[in-house]
């Protein structure tokens, strides 16, 4: 879960939002190897997400304007999912005692979607991170959890910097590490096992 001043946030009993669903090398599905995906929703009929660590070259300026001078380097888009990738869903975080705007809507503290038709200048000084993501990832009832007990994911939590780093390529290996004991071993998990 993310931390807030002080203590933790709390989830409903079973709910995984704000939590990282970071891929096992057992998944080998394309869409999502090696991927983290922090979990937006997860009801029981179903879960809704957002990959954190696949950039694009694409710069949020040519896409969406205004919106860039709020966006945390690298200043992409990043792929959310395989689900509707012409869609956008925004990510921020807000400042510690600061009030939220209607445009914000929170799912795990300080941590929510923002909504992109808004002008964003009135939240530059309000946020202390924003994303934004083409597509999402999600899972129909029951579906996640079938995966989760075949191995394909681990469910960790979220650090609030998570879905903001400056290095998104290193968050599965970086997530893995901090688990530390033998989960910390996965990090080093060869890409291609055959290299090994």
């Amino acid at each position: 879960m993310i931390p807030q001043e002080p203590g933790t946030v709390e989830n409903q009993a079973g709910s995984l939002v704000g939590r990282l669903l970071v891929a096992t090398p057992a998944l080998q599905d394309p869409n999502f190897e090696r991927t983290v995906v922090l979990l937006v929703s997860h009801e029981s009929a179903g879960a809704l997400g957002v990959v954190l660590n696949r950039a694009t070259e694409v710069p949020v300026a040519e896409v969406l304007g205004d919106w860039s001078e709020l966006a945390r380097e690298p200043a992409v888009l990043f792929e959310g999912g395989p689900v509707q990738p012409e869609a956008a869903i925004a990510l921020g975080w807000m400042r510690s005692g600061v009030g939220e705007p209607s445009c914000f809507k929170p799912f795990a503290g300080r941590l929510g979607t923002l909504d992109l038709s808004v002008d964003p200048e009135p939240l530059a000084d309000r946020l202390e991170g924003m994303r934004v993501f083409a597509g999402y990832s999600s899972w129909g009832a029951g579906q996640l959890d079938d995966e989760l007990k075949d191995g394909a994911w681990m469910v960790f939590d979220s650090l609030p910097g998570d879905p903001f780093g400056s290095r998104p390529e290193d968050l599965w290996a970086m997530v893995w590490r901090r688990q530390g004991g033998l989960l910390a071993a996965v990090a080093h998990y060869p890409a291609d096992p055959s290299h090994n």
